[in-house]
């Protein structure tokens, strides 16, 4: 199922930081066309003064996780470290599972097996059988200049 390939297909991607919880972080979310590809950029500096760092761009929807097996992204960056957040209903803002992933300046395709998600708080609980509202692509942790370029996003 395609999320978003930038062609035919398009999500309402939405970019929030941590000023909602009174953090410094700051994030831009926009689409480019450079050489014939067509993708988003998640761009920001992510710090960690008064209590923040995380910068993030999600897209809203409604599917059960028993559909696929993993999500599958087509991505570029900076050389770094970033994050997948899933949120399924009724969880609280601060609560996900996610999924880490490193990126280097070529594009690549990079997949990441739900199995294999974990849980925000404890660390022990599995995603399951549940459906996702949301999906989201993060940096976050420590301070730094992100650069996320997103091609393409889906689930497998």
């Amino acid at each position: 199922m395609i999320i978003d390939n930038l062609n035919d297909v398009r999500a309402d991607w939405t970019a929030i930081s941590d000023q909602v919880m009174g953090g410094i972080s700051e994030v831009n979310f926009y689409e480019i066309e450079e050489d014939g590809e067509t993708f988003y950029r998640l761009e920001g500096n992510v710090s960690t003064e008064n209590n923040g760092g995380f910068i993030q761009s999600r897209v809203k929807m409604n599917i059960n996780s028993n559909n696929f097996d993993g999500i599958r992204l087509k991505v570029r960056g900076n050389n770094n470290e970033y994050f997948i957040h899933l949120r399924a209903p009724r969880m609280l803002p601060w609560n996900y599972f996610y999924s880490e992933f490193y990126v280097t300046d070529q594009w690549q395709t990079i997949e990441l097996p739900i199995k294999n998600f974990k849980y925000s708080r404890n660390g022990n609980e599995l995603l399951g059988s549940t459906n996702i509202r949301s999906i989201g692509l993060v940096a976050y942790g420590k301070d730094f200049s992100a650069q996320l370029d997103i091609a393409g996003i889906e689930l497998y």
